[in-house]
């Protein structure tokens, strides 16, 4: 399960350490079976409870099977769990969340949508995932060349709240962008060149909105950009070039939720 065309042929993957693990049993039929140590057995004993299938391994085969560089001493072999991209904009677009990742996807609903395009680094992309669900959005979309959902360093980087909203892959960023215009959602890029201030925005976040974000080095392409009904961008007040992007979504994300709370 190391390589992503190994994870797309059997739609498998590996949730690696108690977060993950524990995410992953709270989506109904991703789990398949959980690899522990005897520690992992003693630790996590608990958690173990709710899994269909438990293998007991010692720590040379757990080596072998986790990613990580200190193995927390269980690992879940899990279905892929994404959706479609139309489920993650109807959450966003209705009153009634349509997706149920976890008994807490209805709170989302008219949360905004983030659209990832090129996103490379798995780090940065389960950061993204992690403020999502923290802002409380309606789901993540994936787009284009962005890194596979799966790879173990995504899945750990978002400490488990890949789990815990909907979340799509599409190949074309563009069409992405479109899907949630259709829903009737206000695609917003976050660009540094924008001519909409985030801090002047409110109106325009407390409505039903898609974030657009691009690549870390180069952000988003003109020609994407110009699909956005709006480019915002975030004031940088000192002298740092720019924001990384987990950071930058951070800030569109909870200024899109003070909005929707005063607008309440």
């Amino acid at each position: 399960m190391s390589r992503r065309s190994v994870r797309a042929e059997r739609r498998l993957f590996l949730a690696d350490g108690p977060k993950a693990v524990q995410g992953a049993l709270r989506v109904p039929g991703c789990v398949v079976e959980v690899f522990a140590t005897p520690a992992g057995l003693e630790t996590y004993a608990d958690l173990l409870t709710a899994a269909p299938a438990v293998t007991p391994v010692d720590d040379r085969a757990m080596a072998g099977i986790s990613d990580s560089v200190t193995p927390a001493g269980v690992v879940a072999l899990c279905r892929f769990f994404d959706v479609p991209i139309d489920s993650v904009v109807a959450s966003a677009a209705s009153e009634t969340s349509a997706t149920s990742a976890t008994s807490a996807t209805s709170a989302r609903s008219g949360g905004p949508v983030v659209i990832c395009a090129d996103v490379r680094d798995p780090g940065n992309a389960g950061t993204v995932i992690r403020c999502a669900d923290a802002a409380g959005a309606a789901g993540v979309v994936l787009a284009g060349d962005s890194v596979d959902l799966y790879n173990p360093k995504t899945i750990r980087a978002s400490v488990g709240s890949a789990f815990h909203l909907p979340i799509a892959v599409e190949r074309d960023p563009a069409a992405a962008v479109r899907v949630a215009r259709a829903a009737g959602l206000s695609v917003l890029a976050a660009d540094g060149g924008g001519d909409v201030d985030l801090f002047d925005a409110g109106e325009l976040l407390a409505g039903r909105v898609a974030w657009l974000f691009g690549n870390e080095a180069w952000g988003l392409p003109t020609e994407l950009a110009a699909l956005a009904d709006q480019v915002v961008s975030i004031p940088i007040f000192g002298a740092a070039e720019s924001l990384n992007l987990s950071t930058a979504t951070a800030l569109c994300l909870y200024a899109s939720a003070a909005a929707r709370r005063g607008s309440g």
